[in-house]
Formats: structure tokens, sequence, C-alpha cells
């Protein structure tokens, strides 16, 4: 429900939003410009002090006004000709033209109404309002994702797009609740919506009848500074009956010009104090310094529209479209959704699809907007959870974990869980497993026990469909054909071989960059932009189940280029390092965000072995702005697998290679990567406790004893890999 109020809003009003922001954060330069541009009167300045200087110069003043700027502007009649300028308080005579800006007109009239008038007003306060729903529930969308409140400003994972609109969104979601907020008020006191609130002030009837009392004797002016000031206006000449009129910041009063006696006052009231700040929050005005922080937050709008657009894209592209989805509230079974990739999603549908045809009311959603108070006619609950590095959660499951152990006690509806992952990997499916011990321990009752699909096995998840169908008493078959991304066909430029000698046939395989459409370019789809360290899938014949490798290139690079072992019996590898030349596969990108060397100018530690050196080859080989790295690379013998042996000594001439360490393990006396590190401890130690990343790569085993052996090493220093992970400072992308 909250995902849904924050897209359309965002969707159907992003053209009037953006003018909204854009104009604002325009206008409000102006009061930082007016400020610093216009003459300010010197501390303790009366208002007799500075009437008495601008009517030397101007005897037929009539009105006297202070911007919230400070700026002061005098009214006057010359020999009946009217007359304004912008005063230098210091000397009272005029120094610029109080003639209105026209630019800033122009922009006021577009910000307010669209030069529509009333219309234009009501519609840019549907602006206004769709900002204020986009503000509010993008915050508790960008709570769920980083896991709650407390973790507002915690690391993100995940594309480009969605990683820039959630960090503009953290920074600029309280000015632009602030902006909406105040501009529905001005809005509604435009059209009097609102209560006057006013005291007013009541001309009095009794008057000397005397004019001619010398102003700057007049007591209450000789006490008003010139910064209360906001306007004095002059008696009618030749009228007794007439008085001046004083508006400070405090309220409204008249002055006798017989007796200089002030014979009326009213304070401003609660409510008009409150109409004026909030006019200030809004237009700046007497706040230069908020005014253009809030305009910088405003043109995080458009930055978002776009990157909001490019997700909600990205969504349609990357999930399954779920027909004939069941608000939460009707939906007899809930299925929340716990991925990374997307590809749990695919599986849900195909649940979904199943139960629906069953006769079942079905809903959909994310794992991280769990409320089980929502679901009211709910007869049981099914969790499909995929799991993120060594066992973290999913994007789509942020704070699922926080929200069960907030419960007072566990829904009454049953519950199953369902993990996936790959077997290969030492966290296989412990997300799932530790919502479940959650779910148990909380005394969740069990639809069925909790089980896992290995690979994204359709036969597991058939397997499973069938025991769901048993407990839930409705036979029905569970058949998915997973929904791969759009593909691309690579053709092979070149290749390198090694590894013939130790009987580990490997190559590195380059590939051309395939044409990308101006879209493409535009929205980074495809292989329209990657980096090394991201993923290609190649689809090999004779399976629907594609295999994933470590680009060893970026985009900038020219080239699409991979490290691949040859496997006994690998279907895939068998394949790709049978091409030659000219040949061509089927593949597609997928990004792995969570495994790139960020921006730091930290040192940063790369570990690999074998072919895990591919994403670190990238990774050098972009190194222009010469980062220190030091490289850590293991290999069985260095006459035969010693990859990118040749470029190497170049890089490290160029500077984007510091250190190279070797570690060869087929010899007399095997050396690992990780007795590389015990060698080097010493260096590892310092760069790690001046801020250095540590980046693995390789097979699972290499990468636990990597971790063994760093923990050895920092033990000293109170780190351990744990806690550097922690920092985001250690991640491993393994095999």
């Amino acid at each position: 429900m909250i995902r849904t109020l924050h897209r359309w809003p965002g969707l159907l009003a992003l053209v009037l939003v953006t003018i909204l922001s854009l104009s604002g954060a325009v206008l409000s330069v102006f009061p930082a410009v007016e400020r610093i541009t216009a003459p300010q009167a010197e501390a303790g300045m009366s208002v007799a002090v500075l009437v008495d200087g601008i009517q030397a110069v101007y005897p037929g003043v009539e009105q006297i006004r202070r911007s919230p700027s400070g700026r002061i502007t005098a009214y006057w009649f010359d020999q009946g000709a009217p007359g304004a300028a912008v005063i230098d308080p210091a000397t009272g005579a005029g120094v610029a033209s109080a003639d209105p800006n026209q630019a800033l007109r122009w922009l006021t009239n577009l910000h307010r109404s669209f030069f529509l008038g009333d219309g234009g007003r009501i519609a840019m306060a549907a602006g206004a309002a769709a900002m204020l729903v986009l503000s509010l529930s993008g915050a508790v969308l960008v709570a769920r994702r980083a896991g709650g409140w407390r973790h507002w400003f915690a690391p993100l994972r995940g594309p480009l797009a969605g990683r820039l609109h959630v960090e503009i969104a953290r920074i600029a979601v309280i000015g632009l609740v602030l902006s909406s907020t105040t501009a529905l008020w001005m809005t509604a006191s435009t059209f009097d919506l609102l209560p006057d609130g006013g005291a007013a002030t009541v001309f009095p009837a009794d008057v000397s009848g005397e004019i001619g009392f010398t102003l700057d004797q007049m007591p209450t002016l000789r006490q008003t500074p010139v910064a209360d000031l906001r306007e004095l206006s002059f008696p009618y000449p030749g009228d007794a009956t007439d008085m001046f009129t004083l508006k400070t910041d405090r309220g409204t009063g008249y002055l006798d010009q017989g007796t200089g006696a002030l014979v009326a006052w009213a304070d401003l009231t609660g409510w008009e104090r409150a109409s004026e700040t909030i006019y200030m929050l809004h237009t700046g005005q007497g706040a230069a310094t908020l005014g253009l922080v809030l305009g910088m937050m405003a043109l995080g709008v458009p930055a978002m529209g776009v990157t909001g657009v490019l997700i909600w894209l990205a969504g349609r592209r990357g999930r399954p479209r779920i027909r004939g989805n069941q608000p939460a509230g009707r939906a007899e079974t809930i299925i929340l959704v716990g991925s990374e990739g997307g590809s749990t999603w695919g599986f849900a549908a195909t649940l979904h699809a199943a139960l629906t045809a069953a006769g079942q009311g079905v809903h959909v959603g994310p794992m991280s907007g769990f409320a089980p108070e929502r679901y009211v006619r709910a007869d049981r609950i099914i969790l499909l959870a995929a799991t993120y590095g060594d066992g973290a959660a999913p994007t789509s499951a942020k704070g699922f974990l926080d929200r069960l152990s907030a419960l007072e006690r566990a829904p009454d509806m049953p519950l199953a869980v369902l993990g996936f992952g790959d077997r290969s990997f030492p966290a296989y499916c412990a997300f799932a497993e530790a919502v479940a011990a959650a779910a148990q321990a909380k005394g969740w009752p069990e639809l069925l026990p909790p089980d896992t699909i290995d690979r994204q096995s359709p036969q597991d998840f058939a397997r499973w469909g069938r025991a769901l169908g048993e407990a839930l008493g409705i036979p029905f078959e569970l058949s998915h054909q997973p929904v791969l991304p759009k593909t691309d066909t690579l053709t092979l430029v070149s290749r390198r071989d090694y590894g013939a000698e130790v009987h580990a046939p490997t190559a590195i395989l380059r590939f051309a960059l395939p044409r990308v459409s101006p879209w493409q370019r535009l929205t980074g789809a495809r292989f329209a932009g990657f980096q090394a360290g991201d993923l290609i899938g190649i689809l090999p014949q004779g399976s629907a189940l594609p295999r994933l490798y470590s680009l060893a290139s970026g985009r900038r690079d020219g080239f699409i280029e991979i490290v691949v072992k040859k496997h006994v019996d690998g279907l895939c590898s068998g394949q790709l390092t049978a091409l030659e030349p000219g040949d061509t596969v089927t593949a597609f990108l997928r990004r792995n965000p969570g495994f790139r060397p960020g921006r730091s100018r930290a040192p940063l530690i790369l570990i690999g072995a074998g072919t895990g050196i591919g994403p670190f080859a990238g990774f050098v080989r972009s190194n222009g702005s010469r980062r220190p790295i030091h490289l850590f690379f293991g290999m069985r013998h260095a006459d035969s697998d010693f990859f990118y042996g040749e470029e190497l000594p170049g890089w490290q001439a160029e500077g984007r290679l510091t250190r190279l360490v070797t570690a060869v393990s087929r010899r007399a006396r095997p050396h690992y990567v990780q007795d590389a590190l015990r060698g080097e401890a010493s260096q590892v130690t310092a760069l790690i406790r001046n801020g250095a990343g540590v980046m693995v790569c390789g097979g699972r085993d290499m990468a636990a004893g990597v971790a063994e052996a760093l923990a050895e090493i920092l033990a000293p220093t109170g780190l351990t890999p744990a806690v550097l992970k922690a920092e985001g400072r250690y991640v491993e992308d393994v095999y």
C-alpha cells in the first residue's frame, strides 16, 4: 500500500512537482541575493534616526518599508510626481531602483499559479499535496529499506538509480515535507480557508488635531530599532485627523502627528506569528540561509523523479506482472517475497497463479511490508526468502525480522517458509533459516516445515508445491518457467589459454560490445553500462538455467571479458572454453553493486585465487586515479596459470597496481594465498588499521582460509573480518 501510494502520485504528478521544485529552488536564491546587495542599517539604529535621514533627502516621503532581508525602500511625492528608491540607511539617499525584479515576478507567478490564476493555484496546491504524500511515503520506504528508522543512514546496496534515489531522499525529505506543508497552508490562506486570527487595530477616534511634531523626537520611533521595523506610513499632508501608522515585528500602532504620542497599539496574535513564520519558512524571506538550504533540497526532486522512473521501469522489467493480485485485506493467502536480484518474484508469480486458479484470493508483496494487522481475512502466510551474502536479508526483506520481533505475539494464521539459494555457498538459505527460527521462537504455528530450493530448481519448487497442496487440501501443480532478462548475442574476438600443464584448462575470453540503443544508454539497460565485478549470465545450449561469471572489464574498456575454467562435465564452461573467435553466445547482464571497490581513496587489498582474479584485473585496469591497490593472487603454477601475467607488470609501472604478491600451490612446499597474507602480516595489519578495504574473490574454501588467516593477523588489533564486514570494508564474491 505504501509503495503504491508513493509510486502513482510520483508518476502522475512528476511534471508538476518538478516545476514546483525547480522554480522554488531558483526563487530561494533571491532572498540571499537581496540580503547581500541591500545596504543594512547599523546595529542599534532607531527608526527616528532613519526617518530623519530620509526626510532630509526626500522631504515628500510618505512611506518607508523594510523587507525581511533588511532592504529599506522609501516612497515619496516630489511636486506631484511619485518616486521610490532603495535607501542607504547611513545617508538616507537612494542607491538603487525600487522597481520590482521582473525575473522574480515571473518566477513567482510560475511557482504560485502557473500563470493560470486561481485554477493554477489549485493545480500547484495539488502538486504540493502530491509532494507531501511522496515525501512521507518515501520516508517510510527508506526506513523499510534501511531496516528501521534507527538505521536511516545505513549503507545501501543495489542498482545505482535506487541508491541515488534513497541517498537524495534521506537528506531532502525534511525540507520537502516542510516546503509542501507550508505551501498548502499558504494556499489555504489565499482562498480564505483558514481563520483570519488577527487582532484588528482600531483607528483612534480622539486625536490632538495638531500637526508638526518632530519625528526624531517621537518616543516610540526613538525606542524602535530599525531591525524591528516593517513599515512606517505618513499621514496625508494637511489632514490633522490622520496619523502615522507604525508596523513592527511586535505589532501595529498609531502615532499622533501633533503630540508624537502612541495612541493605539495591537500586538501580533499567535495566529499571525504562526502565519508569518510559515511564510518565512516557505519563501526564505527573513531566513536567507534556510531558504538556500531548502532550495538545494528542492533540487533533489527532479533527480529523484528521474531515478524513480528508472526504478519503476527496472521493476517492470525485472519483476513479473502478477495479474489479479488481491489487496492484503481481502486475501486468503498472503505471499511475502524476500529477493535481491528479482528471480524469487518469478516463483511468487507462479505460486500466485496456481493458487488463484484453485479459487484462492492471493496477495503478493515484499517481506519488508510485513503488517499482520492488515491480513484480516488471511488463512495462511507463505514466505519466499532468498539470502544475500553471508546470511543477510535481501533488499525486499529489510526490517522483516525487526517487525516480527516487535510483535507481542505471533499471527494466528499458520506459516510456511521457503528458502532460495545455492548449496555451494556456506550460507545456503541462511536468511530463510533465521526467519524460520525467529517464527518458531515467537510461537508462530506451522503450515509446512521450512524447506529450500537449490539454484532456482523448478523440480524442487514443484516438489514443495505438492506438499503445500496436500496441506491445503487443494491438488495443484507448480510448473515454474524462469523469466530470464533480455539477452544479447556476444561475439568472441579473442582468447588466451592457460592451465593445460596442470590439467585445469582456463581461458580469458574477450567479447565485442553489443550495440545499444539511445534509450538503453540513458537507462543503463542490458550492456549499456556495466563495471568490473558485475555478472554476466550465459545461457548454455541445452539448458534453461544460466551460469553466472564475474566480469573482468567495464563498459569504458570497450569490451566484455571473463575468465572461465573448464570443469569436468561442466555444460557451460565446456561450451565457453571451446569457443573460437567469431563464435557467439547468448548472454545477459546482472548488476553486482555489492562487489565494487567504490570511489574511496583508501588503500584496497584484493585477495583472489584462480579465476577469482577476473574482477580484480578489471579493478586494477580502471584504476586511473592511482588508488593504492595491493593484490594477493594464488595460482597453481606460475608457468601455466599466471592469469594476466602479461599485463600486471605494466599496470604496476603505470601506478595502477601498487603491489603484487603471488602464491604458488603446485610446488615442493605448497604456498596458498592465505599463507602469503600471513607472510605480509605486518603490512596487511597496517593497511587495514589505516582504513584499507578488503575484497575476496574465488572458491569458498579459499575464502574461508583467507577469513581465518585475517582473523589471526588482526587479532592483536581487536579487529575481525566480521567487524570489517559490518563497516563495509570486507566483501566477498565466492563460488
